[in-house]
């Protein structure tokens, strides 16, 4: 590399720490950004004397955000050094060995959770300040964002709490949340958050704390500022957080490794584990237990020499690219959607991926015919991160958004604000499929034996041109649809007959309105009642209904107030349909909170949330400190280390049967 190379490559650098520290939209993957970083620091190496002060190897990057008042760190919060090779792994345990003149060092190995750095501050055990990593030296003050996340205590648990003492931890989404949120994002018109990262990141950065509750941020701390810890290990200092009360990863995640094969052990194994894992993490953290040997080491620059990371390469593959089609979703927005040659990935055969909206197709120029870089890190869902120019065809197409819807052929529009284009006739075909599969899904009016392929061919035939029209098929009806046998009609009629009588908020989650999922549609039962309250209910009025915003209450007066869907509602009621009232009156599970995990052997999730909710009760997603009880299921997930650590009670569902029954 010259030195006017590494100059550029110093400018690309900070462009990037720019769109990944400070507005949460990288342009790269954390792979790609890392191979640069370490050419930069190879140049850097061989040449001392050229080293630019403008270099990110010099400093943190992140800069103060508008809006956010600045606080200073008690100590810095520094940034870990990491590898990717195993080579450089024992390079790294071998200097911390002959700076300590000892060979007989014990280390803790953690998971490297993917989200943004956070330093909260205690003072006799009461929350004061939540700040970010900033600079290293000050961050955002983000203390209103935080106190909106349950499992962040604002008052430590008594035991040997220090007078003032700084918690390090990371904030983080788990991937359910992640893809609900996107998914949200997309039908509002709004660009998808590149990964559960830059989604944590950028929910921070909100003023509005009501907001950030709806985001459903976690927390995982892992550390205290340094100097700060009142025990002499990093593995005491996990147990004493969990006993002051802070969320922790369980200790099923920790590992004390004596020697280097421990460490790979301990690598492996999570590797393995990585794709089952609720939350994104992109590799382990290794440090030496010992805090003692931690100042003894210091650091050098921004990272400290007594940890690094060793990160998991991200799992790729190459494929061609044969076309790019369009999928329109429930809202009206058109979705680029890349139609591949099949690869195996993973262990799974991956044929398309989503490109999200022609930004993404533009900013990563991808054209048809290319041979494009498929990926799948953390997260399940492939992704094309990249082109390899290298074999691109003479003949590569670039692609551009349709003019016209290719369902219904109206022309699309475009919303200031928005990425998202959008089929603005509300009788187009391609979005009544998708809201026909949304209606009859398990979450909502759970229609069995009505599925995809059966809807298309109902939409169609013309037979189904609005959700009431499913309550007029009979059985002359059903019979046009190809191979569709007399028991497969029946099965169907009667699935049709049974979801008339659904309880309100799986009902009000089919009708598919903006800013309502399970949890909110829960609420609005709750507080309404009756369909038909909720309906007549104001802003004003929905906003006093917890957990709603003034965002999610205008959405849903407004699709409320619709002519359209008024009109719907109306004719869905004369054909039969009486959602059960939502209303709370007593049960046996007045107030309670349950949350599910595992396997079910006697329900489906619905069956048993219905249940719940008829006795009084609610069902949230995630453990926090406010749930009731947590029901488990076979192969039960990381809920349950969760609910152990604020000691939650558990129920068997024998347990849970037998509490209904009460």
């Amino acid at each position: 590399m010259t030195h006017k190379e590494y100059l550029e490559l110093v400018q690309e650098l900070l462009l990037h720490d720019t769109r990944y520290y400070d507005e949460a939209k990288p342009l790269i993957s954390d792979y790609e950004y890392d191979r640069k970083m370490h050419r930069l620091l190879d140049y850097e190496k061989a040449h001392p004397q050229e080293v630019s002060p403008d270099s990110p190897s010099q400093r943190l990057t992140e800069h103060p955000s508008p809006g956010f008042v600045q606080r200073e760190h008690l100590s810095p919060m520094l940034s870990l050094s990491n590898t990717y090779s195993f080579d450089e792994l024992k390079e790294f345990v071998q200097r911390v060995h002959k700076l300590l003149g000892k060979s007989n060092v014990a280390f803790c190995t953690e998971l490297k959770m993917d989200g943004a750095a956070l330093s909260l501050r205690y003072e006799k055990g009461k929350l004061v300040h939540a700040v970010t990593r900033g600079n290293g030296r000050v961050g955002d003050d983000v203390t209103a964002a935080i106190k909106t996340i349950a499992s962040v205590p604002l008052q430590m648990k008594d035991g040997h709490i220090p007078d003032q003492i700084e918690i390090r931890g990371e904030i983080y989404l788990p991937l359910a949340t992640f893809h609900s949120l996107n998914q949200a994002r997309e039908e509002a018109g709004l660009e998808p958050f590149a990964n559960p990262r830059n989604a944590a990141a950028g929910s921070l950065k909100l003023l509005d704390a009501k907001e950030v509750a709806r985001r459903k941020l976690h927390l995982v701390c892992y550390g205290v500022g340094e100097g700060q810890s009142p025990v002499e290990t990093q593995k005491e200092l996990q147990a004493q957080l969990r006993h002051w009360g802070l969320p922790t990863l369980g200790e099923e995640y920790f590992a004390l490794c004596h020697t280097f094969d421990d460490i790979v052990q301990y690598a492996e194994r999570i590797h393995k584990k990585r794709l089952q894992l609720p939350f994104e993490i992109d590799g382990i953290v290794v440090k030496v237990n010992s805090l003692r040997d931690h100042s003894r080491l210091g650091a050098t620059g921004k990272v400290p020499r007594f940890a690094t990371a060793y990160k998991f390469a991200p799992e790729q593959a190459t494929t061609h690219l044969l076309d790019i089609t369009v999928q329109v979703g429930r809202t009206g927005v058109l979705t680029p959607v890349a139609e591949l040659e099949p690869v195996l990935l993973a262990g799974s055969t991956i044929a398309r991926a989503t490109l999200h909206n022609q930004e993404e197709v533009a900013r990563k120029d991808i054209r048809i015919g290319d041979t494009v870089i498929l990926e799948k890190g953390g997260d399940v869902i492939p992704k094309i991160v990249g082109v390899d120019l290298k074999h691109r065809p003479a003949g590569a197409k670039r692609w551009h958004m349709p003019l016209h819807c290719p369902i219904c052929e109206t022309k699309v529009v475009f919303h200031e604000g928005e990425v998202a284009v959008r089929c603005p006739n509300p009788h187009c075909k391609g979005q009544l499929l998708r809201q026909l599969e949304h209606f009859a899904g398990r979450g909502a009016l759970d229609i069995t034996h009505l599925g995809s392929k059966v809807i298309e061919e109902l939409v169609t035939r013309g037979i189904v041109s609005r959700l009431s029209d499913l309550y007029l098929l009979d059985e002359a009806a059903l019979q046009e649809i190809p191979h569709f046998q007399k028991k497969s009609i029946q099965n169907l009629l009667t699935s049709l007959r049974d979801s008339l009588h659904v309880p309100l908020y799986r009902f009000l989650v089919g009708l598919g309105i903006p800013s309502v999922g399970v949890e909110t549609a829960q609420r609005l039962a709750e507080e309404a009642g009756t369909l038909q309250k909720l309906m007549e209910m104001s802003e004003r009025e929905l906003l006093l209904v917890p957990g709603i915003g003034e965002k999610s209450a205008a959405e849903i007066a407004s699709w409320f107030q619709s002519a359209h869907n008024r009109e719907e509602i109306k004719k869905l009621l004369h054909l039969g349909m009486e959602p059960k009232s939502g209303e709370k009156r007593g049960g046996s599970l007045m107030h309670k909170i349950f949350v599910l995990t595992g396997t079910l052997v006697h329900f489906t999730r619905e069956e048993a949330t219905e249940k719940i909710v008829a006795r009084g009760g609610s069902v949230a997603t995630s453990v926090t400190r406010k749930t009731s009880y947590l029901v488990i299921g076979k192969e039960p997930g990381s809920k349950l280390q969760k609910a152990k650590e604020f000691h939650i009670p558990l129920l068997s569902e024998e347990e849970f049967l037998k509490l209904l029954e009460a």
